[in-house]
């Protein structure tokens, strides 16, 4: 099931309770005692930066598949170790990534340290909107993705925020490739709990012998294999950047918005509950894939109101950076959440030199 630790850090109490979250999160990920060791400093260092220039903010840890699903590297588990804060902001990134910098006197090795020891590291930060990090740490020290086929063209990264605080979340999201398709699922567990999290896991576990089909045939496949559970609402889409194509088809009120050049459009779901109620026919949506495209998957944890920014469509910022500043945004003191909450995001990999 998908277990996240989500941890409230408002006091320096609290900077112990993430490192060990982290631990137990690097044994999930089968990392040796070193990777442990790392994961743990990064989650230490974000938390104690969270305290230091934020006054407090949130810190999300779970384990994750890769941001691109290269060859070989399907199969590999990442902690992930994402703070969301709404503070004063960085008014310089660039520095502020630099050992040494500070501006409260400390050493100012939190975020440059950071940047240096996890496989993957983005920040999103406006001044007087808050910061947003997203670290990730795998088994073996700066693997990355080699390949350049049209798989390795698209990325994929997630936040997932349990209800109340609970250690699993009824939400659940996982991609998987076959030859040069990738395809992204979201599946929301009816209800909340440990029954709705059965539900979840049990499409993920479904959709990763699925990988070959169209999005219609995964929600075939996952309506089986989902019968016996409370059911749920699952969105998937299927991106062929070779072709320069996706596919769309979800059961129930997983949101799904498409930006195509800074305009959104919706992406619509028929009525029903995978593993209980799905329609007899399914419809498939096409849209164009380039280079400018971010999709956004949304179990109804988010606000149903929620309008997305500029910000949410940065085809260059790390998906799942973009997911926590979606919840992080929509989300207020006087919109409290009800439900579990997932983002996933689709969007293309930055060419690299």
């Amino acid at each position: 099931m998908p277990r996240v630790w989500d941890v409230p850090v408002h006091d320096s109490t609290r900077v112990r309770d993430a490192r060990v979250a982290a631990e137990h999160a690097a044994a999930l990920a089968g990392l040796d005692e070193q990777r442990t060791a790392t994961a743990a400093l990064v989650a230490t260092e974000l938390a104690t930066n969270l305290l230091k220039h934020a006054g407090g903010g949130q810190v999300l840890i779970d384990v994750v598949a890769p941001p691109v699903l290269a060859a070989g590297l399907e199969d590999t588990l990442l902690v992930q170790v994402t703070t969301v804060d709404h503070g004063p902001g960085i008014a310089n990134v660039s520095a502020a990534l630099s050992d040494g910098f500070s501006t409260t006197r400390s050493l100012g090795a939190g975020l440059g340290t950071c940047a240096r020891l996890a496989d993957h590291f983005d920040l999103h930060s406006v001044p007087g909107r808050g910061t947003v990090v997203v670290a990730r740490v795998g088994a073996v020290p700066g693997v990355r993705a080699a390949e350049r086929g049209p798989a390795a063209r698209v990325r994929a990264g997630a936040v997932n925020v349990p209800f109340g605080g609970a250690e699993y979340s009824g939400d659940a999201w996982a991609w998987v490739r076959s030859g040069d398709r990738v395809t992204l699922m979201l599946a929301d567990g009816l209800g909340h709990g440990p029954e709705a999290s059965r539900a979840s896991t049990a499409a993920v576990e479904a959709l990763r012998g699925a990988a070959h089909l169209t999005p219609a045939e995964v929600l075939r496949r996952l309506d089986t294999a989902l019968t016996g559970t409370r059911g749920a609402a699952v969105a998937v889409a299927q991106v062929d950047p070779g072709a320069g194509s996706l596919r769309f088809a979800g059961i129930g009120n997983v949101g799904a918005r498409l930006c195509e050049g800074g305009t959104w459009r919706h992406l619509v779901s028929r009525p029903g509950i995978v593993g209980t109620h799905r329609p007899a026919t399914l419809r498939e949506q096409e849209a164009v894939w380039a280079d400018d495209r971010v999709l956004v998957l949304h179990s109804d944890g988010l606000p149903s109101r929620w309008t997305p920014t500029s910000d949410t469509c940065r085809a260059t910022t790390d998906p799942a950076v973009t997911a926590a500043v979606t919840v992080r945004d929509a989300s207020s003191p006087a919109r409290p959440v009800r439900d579990d909450t997932a983002v996933a995001v689709l969007a293309p990999t930055p060419d690299r030199p």
